[in-house]
């Protein structure tokens, strides 16, 4: 996938600037997200090429498809056409499910910049159109809560005397009047049906999904484990949606290593640091994975501040030395350590 060209800052590069806003907060900034075109960034050399869009570049860095993204783009495409003339409430759906750092949130965002950006081709100059909406379930959610989310990604103006039954019939509206056909929800591991603010927000997502005429995309941490699909409200949701596992990549048989350093070499090439030594991450495709065991956020992470480092030191090269040094969230480290102490017990 090509680099995303980022603007140079204007702020001290040690300040970090001011950090942009989730295009899934609203729908004015997922427009800007999923129609912006991604150029492909100037070469090593060009002149473009200052401290801070160095900076800003590798700190945006790119996004790069994975096994179980191209699996879940292949499986929602399937659930679109099986839902493309259904007449009757139950449409199905998706759930995309794994562990923290998988990629869910991000796999979530490409699909829907594809859909959207496909979606625009075919219908041009509808201004009011909105294919995709997003929310993501707020911690001790209630219906209420669930809906009011989804009022912010529309610009609904929300009040507190707004009844949770008032709300749900405007998002309902807004979102059958302006076509939407692909709606994510993220975090969904959240919702407890053993407790009744979970359980009603559950039914909420029933609901919701009956009554506006799309396609359903649910994402969260282990789904399959969590309360979310336990007792007869559990097995309504398991009943109508597919659960696909959003794994982090391994590096065992002669596939994994040769799709592991498939990724690894994709990023290599998005860098654009002068003096990087090409095939430097591949050669290292043992040390990476041993670091972050696979998982895309540690990865990611992972040659980010590596490459970033290498702008502030003047060095300009991701080496195998930074690689090894860079300190990494804990899940990655305390995990590390474990597979350290399994290759070498002593």
């Amino acid at each position: 996938m090509a680099a995303v060209i980022a603007s140079p800052g204007e702020e001290d590069p040690q300040d970090g600037g001011w950090p942009c806003p989730s295009p899934m907060s609203n729908f004015v900034l997922w427009r800007e997200y999923a129609t912006c075109p991604r150029m492909v960034a100037p070469a090593v050399a060009d002149t473009f090429w200052s401290t801070e869009s160095l900076l800003d570049y590798h700190s945006e860095f790119v996004t790069l498809r994975t096994p179980s993204q191209e699996l879940t783009r292949r499986q929602l495409q399937l659930t679109l056409l099986v839902n493309n003339r259904h007449r009757g409430t139950a449409r199905r759906g998706l759930i995309v499910s794994g562990p923290p750092g998988a990629g869910k949130s991000t796999n979530l965002l490409e699909l829907g910049r594809s859909f959207e950006r496909g979606e625009r081709a075919k219908r041009p100059g509808i201004a009011d159109y909105l294919p995709v909406a997003f929310a993501a379930i707020p911690p001790s959610c209630t219906p209420k809560g669930l809906v009011m989310e989804f009022a912010r990604f529309l610009g609904i103006p929300v009040h507190d005397r707004m009844t949770e039954s008032t709300l749900t019939d405007a998002v309902c509206g807004v979102m059958v009047q302006r076509r939407t056909r692909l709606v994510f929800i993220d975090d969904v591991h959240l919702l407890n049906t053993r407790t009744g603010p979970g359980a009603g927000s559950a039914d909420q997502v029933k609901a919701l999904a009956e009554r506006i005429p799309a396609t359903f995309v649910l994402a969260g941490v282990d789904v399959e484990t969590s309360a979310l699909l336990t007792g007869p409200r559990g097995a309504q949701i398991a009943a109508r949606f597919k659960i696909l596992r959003t794994a982090p990549m391994l590096n065992g048989t002669s596939d994994q290593k040769q799709a592991w350093r498939k990724l690894l070499g994709g990023m290599e090439q998005a860098l654009r640091l002068r003096n990087h030594q090409p095939g430097t991450l591949v050669r290292n495709a043992d040390l990476i994975h041993l670091r972050t065991g696979g998982v895309m956020a540690s990865v990611f992470a992972l040659v980010r501040e590596a490459a970033i480092c290498s702008v502030l030191d003047g060095t300009l090269a991701v080496t195998r030395r930074l690689l090894a040094e860079v300190v990494l969230d804990s899940q990655a480290t305390n995990a590390a350590r474990a597979r350290r102490r399994h290759q070498d017990p002593s």
